[in-house]
């Protein structure tokens, strides 16, 4: 892999990390902020409204998908990433300065629901220009390992948020925690927002979408072209079904449930997320150069067996799970079985679209399932909780993998198509089917 093509790389995956800090961050701190935006009371349903807002800014995420994709597919991949870490600094910003219940009333939960939009406004047009970006700058036979940063960066950008959070509550108390110490990631991301649209004024467009003749076509990045291929986008959305919402369940919930569930101390959980993430990071490469060499389909399968069968166990275990290392073995495992899906979900999204829609469909598809499912998550848990069923979203979980399992024996193999096969697509004429036309096998 070039210098220019590693340059692409990680500038794209500089502002993904940004991003995603800044989304996830939201979720790790809930638990110090929910009671500062409303009235004092139960203090899991407290919870659940806060992250019911969080669930909000998951159905801004079509439309971000929508506006961002379009933009994407328009104007290019650059002008795309630009304005969705624009985006992501101005709501950290509003996050930061929110005044909370006793001074204003629902007047911060207004300002959280509006900041919440922004933040899946962007993160919406990110996953999408960013999936579609790295799997474009990549050569042919490494767009596995290339398109795996987007999680490596996604996974950095959390643990750089849990890291912040451990070293926060090991130098503040409780109570400063709780009262104003919450604000701080948001500043923090706010001025690393800064720093990445600098980065990404600068950063080179992909030689696909320049070479590919998308930019002249007149009706590129509508939905007119991507009624075209519909069956497409409901694939993706169907594969996406079980990875969104086993992803969020061993990330951003796994905190809490270990601190709620498995009665296990705030800073202990935080440390076990942290280390397995650092873990899962890791690993994201080694199971994107392995799609290179035996395809997509054979990590999606793993994944969507491990999902299916171990989830209720692997839960029920941390459930009970109170000391650092059994959790951390525990969520090592889950995360393990989830890389199948997160180390090449981008490029197999990106690999169904031609260039002129390629960041609408991804973006969009990707979007409606990520609301559906990833989005609700947390509290799709948390009432199950509240109701004294905990265990019932064990299965939920399982379920969905279930479902993803089904689409992906039935889906045909992407590694080897070739991104241009069907960039010129004309208004009004479908694209040949992909693989019709592919590139030399990935040694």
């Amino acid at each position: 892999m070039g210098r220019e093509q590693w340059k692409k790389i990680w500038v794209g995956s500089a502002g993904n990390m940004v991003e995603w800090f800044d989304w996830f961050v939201y979720a790790t701190f809930a638990v110090y902020f929910a009671d500062s935006f409303f009235p004092e009371g139960n203090e899991t349903a407290n919870l659940m409204n806060t992250m019911g807002i969080f669930a909000v800014g998951f159905f801004m995420r079509p439309v971000g998908g929508w506006l961002l994709g379009r933009i994407g597919d328009r104007r290019g991949r650059k002008a795309a990433l630009t304005l969705t870490v624009t985006l992501m600094s101005a709501s950290a910003v509003l996050i930061a300065i929110a005044p909370t219940y006793d001074v204003a009333g629902y007047g911060g939960v207004a300002v959280l629901m509006v900041a919440r939009l922004l933040q899946g406004l962007s993160v919406g047009g990110e996953y999408a220009a960013s999936a579609t970006y790295l799997t474009e700058a990549s050569a042919p036979e490494r767009r596995g390992f290339a398109s795996s940063f987007q999680y490596v960066s996604m996974t950095a950008g959390q643990l750089v948020g849990l890291g912040l959070q451990i070293l926060l509550q090991r130098n503040m108390s409780e109570e400063a925690l709780h009262s104003w110490g919450w604000r701080i990631p948001f500043v923090v991301g706010a001025l690393g927002a800064g720093i990445v649209f600098y980065l990404r004024r600068s950063m080179l467009e992909t030689e696909v979408y320049v070479e590919s003749g998308a930019a002249g076509q007149q009706d590129r990045g509508t939905l007119k072209v991507l009624w075209q291929h519909r069956r497409e986008a409901f694939l993706v959305m169907a594969l996406t079904m079980g990875g969104t919402v086993a992803y969020y369940t061993y990330t951003t919930y796994l905190t809490k449930f270990l601190s709620k569930s498995a009665g296990m101390e705030k800073s202990t959980a935080s440390l076990v997320s942290f280390c397995a993430l650092f873990v899962f990071m890791c690993i994201q490469p080694l199971a994107g150069m392995l799609s290179d060499r035996i395809g997509r389909r054979p990590l999606l399968i793993t994944f969507a067996l491990g999902s299916t069968f171990l989830t209720v166990p692997i839960m029920t275990m941390l459930g009970h799970a109170d000391t650092f290392w059994p959790a951390l073995g525990l969520a090592l495992l889950a995360l393990l079985v989830i890389t199948g899906y997160t180390s090449i979900n981008a490029c197999v999204k990106a690999e169904l679209f031609p260039t002129g829609i390629r960041a609408l469909g991804v973006g969009l598809s990707y979007a409606v399932a990520n609301a559906l499912f990833g989005g609700t998550a947390e509290y799709v848990a948390l009432w199950f909780k509240n109701a004294g069923a905990e265990s019932g979203f064990y299965w939920y979980v399982a379920g969905c993998g279930a479902v993803s399992l089904i689409v992906y024996l039935t889906m045909r193999e992407t590694r080897d198509i070739d991104l241009n096969r069907i960039a010129a697509v004309k208004a009004g004429e479908k694209a040949p089917p992909a693989g019709a036309t592919s590139v030399t096998p990935a040694s």
